[in-house]
């Protein structure tokens, strides 16, 4: 796993990167075009933090998830209780989603507090321990607020998104100098687009940096966290993709799958490797999975995923055990 510094490095890095291109795109449609690119960011910055006022009661619904009671799964919430007081914040709610899909996710807003959600499928998949693990990678990203860091960086692709709808809309209504506008408009367009992608892989990049930022606050608080974290990822991908039938049932989880511990939609391929492995004991599948090399495509399809593939994660945290 990259060291600390260099985790911290990527994450302004990426940071400035977005907010410097974005500054330089806006600066420049201005200069060229008179479309009313204020009242378009208002209204999209206001869209989007009404979004995530409301997203957790929205995510409840789509992923039907409940609270816990402690009476019902009080070990789970000594344990969630404990991970809190190590991490250093207030003890999240805790959330079980009706999902047989092995996962987790945290989420939160001010209006509707901060909360843990494990699925039905971790809890079956996972032994005490990994579950243990996951929770602390998911308290890790409530401690370094990455709910609220990701949100604002993704307010730009979709403000892009409608700078650029409101370009082509202009030049379609453009009166007079008709073959100047189109110009003016294509240009607009084409740096907008451009735009759009570049924002979209540095902000992938920098959820990925976070992936591993929360892989490294669950190995400093469990004990023995990095081998268990290990494991339960492998386990998560592994169980994830024989899950097939599960996974088209419940398709609605693309909607917020950046939000989860591991991406559902890459099981399939994370797991070529893992398929061979499924009766060995668990230490010979950290180890299998330590042996295996990445392949071209594989570090391509890497760019554009919000989460590091799995291979590479284990292996970082490996570097920790």
């Amino acid at each position: 796993m990259p060291s600390i510094w260099k985790l911290r490095l990527s994450m302004v890095a990426s940071l400035a990167i977005i907010f410097t291109l974005s500054t330089l795109v806006i600066a420049v449609i201005l200069s060229f075009l008179q479309v009313g690119l204020i009242y378009i960011g208002v209204s999209v910055i206001a869209f989007n933090l009404l979004q995530w006022l409301v997203s957790p009661y929205v995510i409840d619904a789509i992923y039907r998830v409940r609270e816990i009671p402690k009476d019902e799964n009080p070990k789970l919430h000594e344990m969630v209780e404990n991970l809190s007081e190590k991490s250093g914040i207030k003890k999240p709610k805790l959330m079980l989603a009706h999902i047989p899909i092995p996962n987790a996710f945290a989420y939160g807003s001010p209006i509707a507090g901060n909360s843990v959600a494990v699925t039905e499928g971790l809890l079956k998949t996972l032994n005490e321990g990994e579950v243990e693990a996951v929770i602390g990678h998911e308290l890790g990203h409530l401690k370094h607020r990455d709910v609220q860091v990701m949100m604002l960086v993704s307010l730009l692709p979709a403000l892009f998104y409608y700078i650029g709808y409101s370009i082509m809309v202009s030049s379609m209504y453009t009166r007079g100098r008709r073959e100047e506008g189109s110009g003016v408009a294509l240009l607009g367009m084409g740096l907008v687009a451009f735009s759009m992608f570049l924002t979209y892989v540095c902000v992938s990049f920098l959820s990925r940096v976070r992936e591993y930022y929360a892989d490294r606050h669950s190995a400093t608080i469990v004990e023995n966290g990095a081998q268990k974290l290990s494991l339960g990822l492998a386990k998560i991908v592994h169980a994830t993709k024989n899950m097939r039938k599960a996974r088209k049932e419940v398709q609605h989880l693309n909607a917020f799958k950046a939000l989860f511990i591991a991406d559902p939609d890459r099981a399939e391929a994370e797991s070529v490797t893992l398929s061979v492995m499924a009766s060995s004991s668990d230490q010979r599948l950290v180890q299998e999975i330590l042996s295996q090399k990445l392949t071209f495509i594989d570090r391509i399809n890497e760019i554009f995923s919000t989460h590091p593939h799995v291979v590479k994660r284990i292996r970082a945290l490996q570097e920790l055990s």
